[in-house]
């Protein structure tokens, strides 16, 4: 038989209570003693509390701050390398709309225009542009750390209006520093973007010395003076602050400052210049020219919307501005919406798609959302994309059969046209939730149709500015251009042999024996005459 274990306790019942008895006392005596002590270090060093408290406090902000900077700066050196990649989407796309006999002549300028506009940028642009800016906030200067602050200004009617920089030649001075050098990457892409439109308008009969001279021009002076009145600090976005024109002209990335600047100057040098051999035929008719490789032509598209990611949100400057999200989903829908209109509208008119014309108006869509991309919604993206499809439709035609300018990539409609599209857009739909701030002014950019018609007036004053201006410094470059190196256009029979030998002796393709440079007459397509009509 078992017996039960029992418990010793259960035999001294008192024992249990005897044992708490004597812990509670010696529990509450240390809880007693640890709390005396905590009071004790509380109330002989109170400062030295608060004093690490704040100290804390101190650098975990400042350690905040800090990794706020050092995203922006990432992101702002990565959009600038997507911005880079875009010279080859330029070189395969006007490459391949040109003829094969001036295929190595038309990429070598594309290759070349990066290192030539650049080294002018880097000499004196950059200071012309963003000598007067001030502290780039972004990238970690305050009011007390800008090195950028030397502006030409006048003063009229009691304001203020800056004019151009002299600040950073050579990026020496003070402004050998990690956040003038990035600025200054992101923003000299931009500038070669520029450089590079007119290598598609004067292609297939420009001389390559006054191609260099161009370049020259445009990356040491042309871009950065109107780059500096919009993005610099300059009088035209002073607009708002100094008169009241909403918040003077706003270009977020670049419509204006960099599409239209281009389109600008092809269409004066285009003019100046003259169309190519056979492009106009005796009795006026208007002549195809066809380019050698359409493939290419798309390749080098696709590689432009790659890059434009980086161009309209990598103009935020900030990775930790969360607008990114909006900007570049508002990018891809235009450029899609463009390419879908331009295929609609050449098919229902001319009875074809025409791969060419799709790649324009995938392009014209980008160009267009480049002002607004920030501050519009989807739809109204979509809307701004969809126009510029029809637009550079129409432009392509326009500028060639009305204003006789022989434009082989159809780069006057795309960059100029639709830049100047894409600057009056964000006049009209700008909605008001972005942009507090902007240009010195309070509260967001409002177009039109929100609320402020004085945003559109600032977005005219822009645009024409830019034409009159731009337009101005391209024609007295364009002389000083032609008397240095002779002229601008290359011989008959150069242009008859192909540029490739005569203008960078090398031929793009040196195994084909019959490369073609075939016009097709007008008489010769089925339904040219009547949409020269």
């Amino acid at each position: 038989m078992l017996t039960p274990t029992r418990d010793p306790t259960m035999r001294r019942p008192w024992l249990p209570l005897a044992l708490v008895g004597l812990a509670l006392p010696v529990a509450l005596a240390a809880q007693a003693a640890t709390a005396d002590s905590l009071a004790t270090v509380a109330a002989a060093a109170p400062a030295a509390i608060a004093t690490t408290t704040d100290s804390l406090a101190r650098v975990a902000n400042t350690n905040a701050v800090a990794a706020g900077v050092a995203v922006n700066f990432v992101w702002t050196l990565v959009a600038g390398f997507l911005v880079m990649l875009m010279q080859l989407g330029f070189a395969m796309v006007e490459t391949g709309f040109t003829r094969a006999k001036n295929a190595a002549h038309t990429v070598t300028m594309n290759f070349m225009v990066y290192g030539v506009a650049m080294i002018a940028y880097w000499a004196c642009g950059f200071a012309i542009q963003a000598g007067g800016l001030g502290p780039i906030l972004t990238l970690g200067q305050t009011a007390e750390t800008a090195t950028l602050t030397k502006a030409v200004s006048v003063t009229l009617g009691g304001h203020s209006w800056n004019l151009m920089g002299y600040s950073g030649f050579f990026l020496s001075g003070v402004n050998y520093t990690a956040a003038i050098f990035t600025y200054f990457l992101f923003q000299m892409v931009f500038m070669d973007t520029t450089a590079t439109i007119p290598t598609g308008v004067l292609a297939e009969r420009w001389k390559f010395a006054s191609f260099l001279g161009l370049s020259l021009f445009i990356g040491g002076i042309i871009y950065p003076l109107y780059a500096n009145w919009v993005w610099g600090g300059g009088w035209l976005s002073q607009l708002g602050s100094n008169l009241g024109l909403g918040h003077g002209h706003v270009d977020f990335a670049g419509s204006s400052v960099v599409h239209l600047t281009g389109g600008v100057i092809g269409l004066v040098t285009g003019r100046l210049l003259g169309a190519r051999r056979g492009k106009y035929g005796p009795n006026g008719q208007v002549n195809a020219i066809p380019g050698h490789n359409i493939p290419m032509a798309i390749f080098g598209t696709f590689v432009l919307c790659f890059g434009w990611f980086g161009f309209n949100a990598g103009s935020t400057l900030a990775g930790t501005d969360l607008r990114i999200g909006v900007v570049a989903a508002n990018t891809m829908l235009a450029g899609a919406a463009g390419s879908i209109t331009a295929m609609i509208y050449m098919w229902a008119r001319y009875g074809k798609p025409d791969p060419s014309m799709l790649a324009n108006g995938m392009l014209a869509g980008l160009v267009a959302i480049t002002a607004p991309c920030a501050f519009v919604t989807a739809p109204v993206a979509v809307l701004i994309g969809s126009i510029s499809g029809v637009l550079v439709c129409w432009a392509v035609y326009f500028v060639e059969r009305t204003l006789r300018i022989d434009d082989p990539v159809g780069a006057i409609a795309v960059h100029g046209v639709n830049g100047a599209w894409g600057v009056l857009a964000l006049g009209l739909f700008a909605d008001g939730t972005y942009g507090d701030g902007w240009n010195g002014v309070a509260g967001g950019v409002r177009g039109l149709f929100y609320g402020d018609a004085a945003q559109l007036g600032a977005q005219v004053i822009g645009i024409g500015t830019n034409i009159i201006a731009v337009g101005a410094m391209t024609f007295v470059a364009w002389r000083i251009i032609g008397v240095v190196v002779g002229g601008h256009r290359v011989s008959v029979e150069a242009e008859e042999l192909g540029l490739d030998l005569p203008e960078v002796g090398a031929l793009a393709y040196p195994d084909a024996t019959n490369i073609s440079s075939s016009v097709v007459l007008a008489s010769s397509v089925p339904g040219t005459k009547k949409a020269a009509a």
